[in-house]
């Protein structure tokens, strides 16, 4: 029996897996995503996490659909009580069209009330179950940046919006009824334990209860700083691509492209186009078939075997893949296949961070 657990200190209880939508609305029809939805829930998945500003490659053109689909779908379904819904507010970016006037969009009051209010319309919901911060509105190499020197630059010369003063605005979203609790997303180890300690400071301010972030065989940075932050504070993982975009399921070894797959359609695959990755995957490959396992299940499982993480996010295309990716709880990491496991990242330490 799958057991469900506890988001941060809340008396919500997650599915071990949940479903990802950054597709729905480009890769995939409304059709497919209510199919998708449809089978999720069935099979017990209750987390559905979105953002305003999916699908993904963001475009002004599609903004928002991926919300307008799960909003239909929540419209014509009626189980809005069934599911745990995340979606999240744009941090500090250059995406000009996201906001009136083509104003940057930050995380102040002005631009949370607004992004909250615009994603209810499209949810066709009076609340969000879990309001994340997209990313920090702070001064980050984020997102496959070319460098990890400091002082990094993020999209904008204005000044910083202090995390006190965005934790004071969701925290009046709260008393309002408009979101039920708060998480954080492409967070640092800093910036986690600052927003718990201004929750601390100040009761009125919401305690963070996920961080979600990308984590997979490619990038496991984040058991250096935030798994012990997790574990401690209550503030689970909410694991992004465990599949490292598809690369850990083997389709693009060798520059291979295949057809309808996100690299081919939309060449975004630069995080884990780096040095290092063709042979950690061809080890991770070779250690899946000596072993019988499926190369996607044997990654899933693993992210999902991690004490720190509430929940693994999947992210399908097709309702076989998600079976698939689903049927990845069956998959147990023996300690003999931990260990293997832990042999190949001391010889390919995160390639993709």
């Amino acid at each position: 029996m799958v057991e469900y657990r506890p988001l941060g200190r809340t008396d919500i209880r997650l599915y071990p897996l949940a479903l990802g939508t950054m597709t729905w609305g480009q890769q995939n029809t409304e059709q497919e995503a209510h199919a998708q939805l449809d089978y999720a829930v069935e099979r017990g998945v209750n987390l559905i996490d979105t953002a305003e500003i999916y699908s993904i490659p963001p475009r002004a053109e599609t903004q928002g659909s991926t919300e307008r689909i799960i909003g239909n779908w929540l419209g014509s379904r009626g189980k809005r009580d069934r599911i745990v819904l995340a979606t999240k507010v744009t941090g500090r970016s250059n995406a000009d069209w996201l906001r009136p006037g083509g104003e940057t969009p930050q995380l102040d009051r002005k631009n949370i009330t607004y992004a909250l209010e615009q994603s209810l319309k499209r949810l066709q919901t009076d609340y969000i179950d879990l309001y994340q911060l997209h990313s920090p509105d702070r001064s980050l190499p984020l997102f496959a940046a070319s460098t990890t020197t400091w002082p990094a630059r993020n999209h904008s010369d204005a000044p910083e919006i202090p995390i006190e003063e965005t934790l004071h605005v969701l925290g009046d979203l709260v008393r309002q009824g408009k979101i039920r609790h708060v998480g954080v997303s492409n967070e640092t180890a800093w910036g986690a334990g600052r927003f718990l300690f201004e929750a601390e400071r100040n009761p009125e301010r919401p305690r963070i209860v996920s961080i979600q972030n990308a984590y997979n065989l490619l990038n496991r940075t984040f058991e250096i700083g935030l798994a012990e932050t997790a574990v401690r504070e209550d503030v689970g993982l909410l694991a992004y691509s465990p599949l490292a975009q598809g690369f850990l399921t083997g389709k693009y070894q060798n520059g291979a492209r295949p057809p309808n797959a996100r690299l081919t359609l939309f060449d975004r695959g630069q995080r884990y186009q780096k040095p290092g990755v063709h042979e950690a995957v061809e080890a991770y490959l070779a250690l899946a078939r000596e072993f019988g396992l499926d190369a996607a299940q044997l990654a899933l499982a693993f992210v999902t075997s991690r004490p720190f993480v509430t929940a693994n996010i999947l992210g399908a295309t097709s309702l076989a893949q998600l079976t698939a990716d689903l049927d990845s709880l069956d998959v147990t990491i023996t300690p003999e296949l931990e260990a293997r496991i832990n042999a190949i990242h001391q010889r390919f330490s995160n390639p993709a961070p």
